[in-house]
């Protein structure tokens, strides 16, 4: 590579180079060369509508974007609450109420009514028995008394 003295700042550079790195001049005659309307020239800005200026301001600055949209969705939940909540204070409804003791005590069922048998219930217990035999439904109900199983060494003596 070989090497040639910049006119105007005295580094030495790349005999290839147009400008300087070191001062921007051009290195044969010293004179300094506007690079900013050279850029602008070959590079030529592109021109950006308003809608995707703002898109750029938004990537620019996601976390405040991402901040105020959260923000305004709390606001719009906490707006559809206050409505529903108004609503539902002045709404009307043409049904007659029912009482909670209609719906939830048995004691003004018929007899028959309330004697029905609990269903037979399926579990799985992994083949012990055992497992759901001591399961009390009932409440006051006494669990079985089970006899211990007869140990090998006890039932093999006569």
């Amino acid at each position: 590579m070989s090497k040639a003295v910049c006119a105007a700042c005295r580094h030495q550079i790349d005999a290839a180079a147009r400008l300087c790195p070191y001062c921007g001049a051009d290195p044969r005659t010293g004179e300094k060369i506007d690079t900013q309307s050279l850029l602008q020239e070959v590079f030529q800005p592109r021109r950006i509508t308003t809608a995707e200026e703002v898109l750029e301001y938004a990537r620019q600055r996601q976390g405040i974007v991402i901040t105020l949209a959260a923000f305004v969705v709390l606001l719009l939940l906490g707006g559809l609450h206050q409505f529903a909540i108004r609503r539902n204070q002045t709404a009307v409804n043409d049904a007659t109420a029912v009482p909670l003791t209609e719906v939830t005590d048995l004691s003004n069922q018929p007899p028959e009514a309330r004697q029905l048998p609990m269903p037979e219930l399926q579990f799985q217990y992994d083949g012990h028995a055992q497992t759901m035999r001591t399961f009390i439904v009932e409440p006051g109900a006494i669990a079985p008394t089970v006899a211990p199983a007869p140990s090998p060494a006890n039932s093999t003596q006569h």
